[in-house]
C-alpha cells in the first residue's frame, strides 16, 4: 500500500486495472482548509465568477432542514470531487445540482482526465447504520451503476449529465459532450451500453460520531479487491473516505 503526499495523504493500492484509494479525515488541517477555499466555487459552480461567501450562503440553504441522511450523502459527494481535483480529473459537472435545492437525478460525477471519461457514483452512511462498512457502500454504489447502465431507473442519467456539461461555466470539451448526448439519445431509445466498456468510480465515505477510530486498511483492502473481482468495468477507481463527523463540513460553510 503506498502513502501519497497530497494534502489528503492518502493509501493507495495499484492494480493493472483497478485503484484503490483510502482517505482518512480526522481534522481539517490549515491546507485542507485552504484547498477547500481555494477550489469551493469552482467545485459547486464551475466558472461561475460568483465570490465564496455567496456560494456558502448557497450550500447553507441546501443543507438547512436536510435530514441527517441528506446531508452525509452530499459532504460524501463534494469531497470526493475536491479528492479527485487533487488527483488530476476534471469536473465535467456541478456540485450543485441544475434546479434550485433538489438532489442530482442521474450520476453523482462525471469527470475527464487525459482525454478519458470517469463516471462516479458515491455512497455514504453513518458508522452506527446497517451495512456500515466501505465495501458494502462500494458495492451499493456499484450496483446503482449498473441499474443507470441497465436503463432500470426513472430518469435518463446521460441526459442529466449532459445538462451539466453543456453548462458554460462547466468549460466541457465538445467531443464529450457529444458522447454523453449520443448515449443520452442511446438511453431514449432504450439501448443501453454495457457497464463493462466504461471508466467507473464507484465512492464510499463513512462518517464517524466525533471519536475518531483507526481503519483496519489491510482488511479493508483485502475487502475491496475481493469485492470487485466481481464487477465489470473497462477500469476502476475505488475510493473510500472515513471522517470523523457531519459537523465539519457544516462548520465549515457557516464560517
Amino acid at each position: 500500500m503506498q502513502l501519497t503526499t497530497t494534502i489528503f495523504n492518502s493509501k493507495t493500492v495499484f492494480d493493472n486495472n483497478y485503484q484503490i484509494h483510502i482517505i482518512d479525515v480526522e481534522d481539517y488541517s490549515q491546507a485542507l482548509l485552504e484547498y477547500i477555499n481555494e477550489h469551493f466555487v469552482s467545485i459547486c459552480e464551475g466558472d461561475s465568477g460568483s465570490d465564496i461567501d455567496t456560494v456558502k450562503q448557497r450550500a447553507r440553504d441546501f443543507f438547512e432542514r436536510k435530514s441527517l441522511s441528506t446531508k452525509m450523502g452530499a459532504i460524501a459527494e463534494f469531497f470526493v470531487h475536491l479528492y479527485l481535483k487533487d488527483q488530476g480529473y476534471k469536473q465535467e459537472c456541478t456540485y450543485f445540482n441544475l434546479e434550485e435545492n433538489s438532489i442530482k437525478k442521474g450520476f453523482d460525477g462525471y469527470y475527464s482526465k487525459d482525454d478519458i471519461e470517469w463516471i462516479m457514483e458515491s455512497k455514504s452512511g453513518s458508522i452506527d447504520s446497517n451495512n456500515s462498512k466501505h465495501w458494502n457502500k462500494v458495492k451499493t454504489a456499484y450496483d446503482d451503476l449498473k441499474d443507470k447502465f441497465n436503463g432500470n431507473v426513472t430518469n435518463n442519467p446521460w441526459k442529466n449529465a449532459y445538462n451539466h456539461a453543456s453548462q458554460i461555466d462547466v468549460g466541457t470539451e465538445q467531443n464529450i459532450r457529444k458522447n454523453i448526448k449520443m448515449l443520452s439519445d442511446n438511453f431514449t431509445r432504450k439501448n443501453y451500453p454495457l457497464i463493462s466498456d466504461f471508466n467507473i468510480i464507484p465512492a464510499s465515505t463513512i462518517f464517524l460520531n466525533g471519536q475518531w477510530e483507526n481503519q483496519d486498511l489491510d482488511e479493508l483492502s483485502d475487502k475491496i479487491v475481493e469485492l470487485i473481482s466481481e464487477f465489470k468495468y473497462k477500469d476502476i477507481i475505488i475510493i473510500c473516505i472515513t471522517k470523523k463527523s457531519v459537523e465539519q463540513f457544516l462548520n465549515f460553510i457557516n464560517s
